[in-house]
């Protein structure tokens, strides 16, 4: 009965956000996460959304530094742009610097061909409609079979399971959430390159409110506030 449950909500879930999507976040300006290691803050992911007529634009700046005796060892700085016309992706763009290694993407929406055509470090070509940019502030991820990163363009395909619905805390604060695992549908891809995902949902509020994976150590994105 408890599954029949799970999958009839995950059904409502998906299909309002298969529809109309860009809409649960109307009233939304700015989403700020907080990014931890081994449970130590490192850093963030914030993005900040703007609206205007049948377009949402939405920018992100992201940063962390990874430290060991003193030493940086790993770091992300990124900045992007992701717009939105009448519900859909129409241009997406990032730039990347992790460690020393300049990644990009370059998307935009070809209305002709009716695909995605990137221009990333990773990938270059075209995409079908389906896919969605990698990100945590879009809960579409959690409904789509593939995504495209955000950091260098290439295409992942993926499986979502709905685990349980569950409370957790965050920041003195009690969230009634779905507990969602995403994981690459290609199991034979290298460890360093697979999707491997633990995803808190708000349901109520159409809002990722954590994420947590494991390499090189324990991470979570947590949602801080959301204005």
């Amino acid at each position: 009965m408890k599954k029949v449950f799970y999958i009839f909500l995950l059904g409502l879930i998906f299909t309002s956000s298969v529809q109309s999507h860009t809409s649960h976040y109307k009233n939304i300006s700015k989403i700020e996460m907080e990014v931890f290691r081994n449970n130590k803050l490192i850093g963030y992911s914030n993005y900040y959304f703007e609206h205007r007529d049948n377009t949402m634009t939405i920018k992100n700046y992201t940063q962390f530094k990874v430290k060991l005796l003193g030493f940086i060892i790993f770091s992300i700085s990124s900045e992007a742009i992701e717009k939105y016309q009448d519900n859909k992706l129409v241009f997406f763009k990032s730039n990347t610097f992790q460690n020393s290694k300049e990644k990009f993407v370059n998307l935009k929406y070809d209305k002709n061909l009716n695909k995605f055509i990137i221009d990333g470090s990773s990938f270059k070509g075209e995409a079908e409609l389906d896919n969605v940019i990698g990100n945590w502030w879009n809960h579409k991820i959690l409904s789509a079979s593939s995504q495209i990163s955000p950091l260098s363009g290439s295409i992942k395909e993926q499986t979502v399971r709905l685990l349980k619905k569950e409370t957790i805390k965050l920041y003195d604060k009690n969230h009634e959430v779905l507990h969602f695992k995403l994981k690459s549908k290609n199991e034979n891809l290298p460890k360093e390159k697979k999707l491997n995902f633990d995803i808190w949902m708000d349901p109520k509020k159409d809002l990722i409110v954590k994420i947590a994976y494991e390499r090189m150590g324990k991470w979570e994105y947590r949602l801080k506030k959301f204005e």
